[in-house]
């Protein structure tokens, strides 16, 4: 009889979105904004959550509450909407969701371009509760929702010579006010070594609270790699291309002394201007120490064994 080890990532499947939870967050938010701890604006900028999808809960983590869902929707990095954290539930209106097509291409044996309306249609969703933190020492806890990366890689057949996948989002500043900016070299770009794309935990987003993601979190697909900030977590993404050398990537391109390649979390490298030894928890007054990998580490530390994680940060 084949008995199965459950990965300590995987979750009893009667698991599910809790929904009791959301209901609640409007009571959470006011006493936040009472509190001082979240800007009023912020539930004010958040849009209207879309109905409920079918899904599964495949990882959660343990011993955390996830952020009100109006934190998560209203207090955001997404410079394609302007620079501000408040900006994009304000400015990402203008984004046109759908019908929207990522193009997988590069050293693959399979190139393909898939409808993202098909795909949440079609395919089993999991809905996996990760932290997130941001290199601007604030982070949350979101129950992210959509399927595991390595499942479209498997289906498009990489060649041997594919050493890492490159991300770039849509470049449209008719839907992104924000593309006017010279801030960054546009369009915005990301990649991951292949086994870090191949890892169980690396997810590409569909959703978020059991719902399709809102524009400002970056709708209707983005990365989410939980052992690394949040910049590296791309948003909109229009294509994936299977690489043989490292690529560019938009931070790392703009100031490499800050943002390095690998964005792990590492309490014990400070980014230039401030540290990141502590961080504060969206809707908590006190700071809590910064875990090594964002808490993961007993799951993803041996990708970089051997790696000097101070040179490559």
């Amino acid at each position: 009889m084949l008995i199965r080890t459950p990965a300590e990532w995987d979750v009893a499947e009667r698991e599910a979105t809790p929904e009791g939870l959301y209901l609640k967050r409007r009571e959470l938010l006011a006493g936040m904004v009472a509190a001082g701890l979240l800007p009023a604006a912020a539930a004010r900028g958040a849009e209207a959550p879309q109905p409920m999808l079918q899904t599964r809960r495949t990882f959660t983590t343990e011993g955390e509450e996830p952020t009100p869902y109006e934190d998560v929707t209203g207090y955001n990095n997404f410079y394609e909407f302007g620079t501000g954290k408040l900006d994009p539930a304000r400015n990402a209106g203008r984004l046109r969701p759908s019908p929207w097509s990522l193009k997988v291409s590069g050293l693959v044996s399979k190139p393909a371009t898939y409808d993202i309306d098909r795909l949440i249609r079609q395919l089993p969703l999991e809905e996996r509760v990760y932290r997130f933190r941001c290199v601007e020492a604030w982070s949350m806890v979101i129950p992210w929702v959509g399927i595991s990366l390595s499942r479209l890689i498997d289906h498009v057949e990489p060649l041997g010579s594919a050493k890492y996948i490159a991300f770039t989002t849509l470049n449209d500043p008719g839907q992104m006010p924000g593309l006017n900016s010279p801030v960054l070299d546009w369009p915005y770009r990301e990649g991951l070594r292949m086994d870090e794309a191949r890892h169980p935990l690396t997810m590409l987003a569909l959703g978020l609270y059991g719902r399709r993601l809102p524009n400002q979190n970056g709708a209707p697909v983005r990365l989410v790699v939980p052992w690394k900030y949040g910049f590296k977590s791309i948003k909109s993404i229009v294509e994936m291309r299977f690489v043989e050398k490292q690529p560019p990537t938009s931070w790392n391109m703009a100031t490499p002394n800050e943002y390095g390649f690998y964005s792990n979390v590492n309490p014990d490298v400070d980014h230039p201007r401030w540290s990141q030894g502590r961080e504060r928890r969206i809707g908590e007054f006190a700071k809590r120490r910064t875990l090594p990998f964002n808490g993961y580490g007993s799951a993803v530390a041996s990708l970089y064994a051997g790696m000097d994680l101070e040179r490559f940060f």
